[in-house]
């Protein structure tokens, strides 16, 4: 190389790579935290719990038709007048009854949105046919209870709330509305199978409860299990069966209008 020529210029070997979009963030942060698969847990725990509260108070509630027509009409009525005079009649049961429907709502789209993600995490299904199955069993029994119970409820409401179930319905007699449709025997199957579903839906559900909301705990531990298990199963069998027992003492004939 002479003098008089120049040294070539040396360039650094530079890739540019494409610029990766951060992801996009929920401007609530309580609707980020609904993003990720813990706070869907969180959301299925605290309405489940909601829930498991209003399905025991509704099931002590009904068991004033035992107490003979006039208690359970004014148990009835007591319903219908909550917190009259501060609002008008009836408000505060509709309040009541938009909050579980709210509640029903973040349960159902939680537990839907957390199959979606378990399926895009996991796409290829358990090796073992063994461990498959222990672990899908459980899931796959409360989507379809959830189901069933969710459609029963809306016959249940058609039947005894809005008079819309083919019974004689008569506005304001709640015993008498409530016996005339456990005498017919396919609402009274179809109560019983509903509420067996229930049952079975309650005792995962407790237990799911129990580990969403224990697993994030420090003071979480194993051996606490069998008592989780025993609470969750006592819960279930106690709804379950008081509910189940409507329809068959109607049957029966124990419980009757004359």
């Amino acid at each position: 190389m002479t003098a008089t020529q120049e040294a070539p210029e040396l360039t650094p070997d530079i890739t540019v790579r494409p610029t990766r979009k951060a992801p996009r963030r929920a401007k609530l942060p309580v609707l980020g935290l609904y993003q990720s698969a813990v706070g869907k847990k969180w959301v299925m725990a605290i309405t489940g719990i909601a829930l498991m509260g209003f399905v025991f108070f509704h099931m002590v509630g009904n068991l004033k038709m035992y107490l003979g027509p006039v208690d359970f009409n004014h148990y009835a009525e007591f319903l219908r007048e909550l917190l009259v005079p501060i609002v008008p009649r009836t408000v505060a049961l509709w309040m009541l009854r938009i909050g579980l429907i709210v509640f029903f709502a973040l349960h159902i789209h939680a537990a839907y949105s957390l199959t979606v993600m378990n399926r895009k995490a996991r796409p290829v299904n358990y090796q073992s046919p063994r461990d498959y199955v222990a672990a899908n069993w459980a899931a796959r029994t409360m989507r379809w209870t959830g189901i069933i119970v969710a459609l029963f409820l809306v016959y249940h409401l058609m039947d005894l709330t809005w008079g819309a179930g083919g019974a004689t319905f008569v506005r304001g007699e709640a015993y008498q509305n409530l016996v005339a449709s456990f005498e017919r025997w396919p609402v009274a199957i179809v109560y019983i199978l509903a509420n067996l579903a229930l049952g079975v839906h309650l005792y995962h559900g407790a237990w799911s409860i129990f580990q969403s909301l224990g697993s994030m705990s420090p003071k979480f531990s194993p051996r606490h299990n069998p008592v989780r298990k025993g609470f969750a199963a006592g819960f279930a069998i106690l709804v379950a069966g008081v509910n189940i027992s409507f329809p068959i003492m109607v049957l029966a004939g124990v419980v009757s209008v004359s």
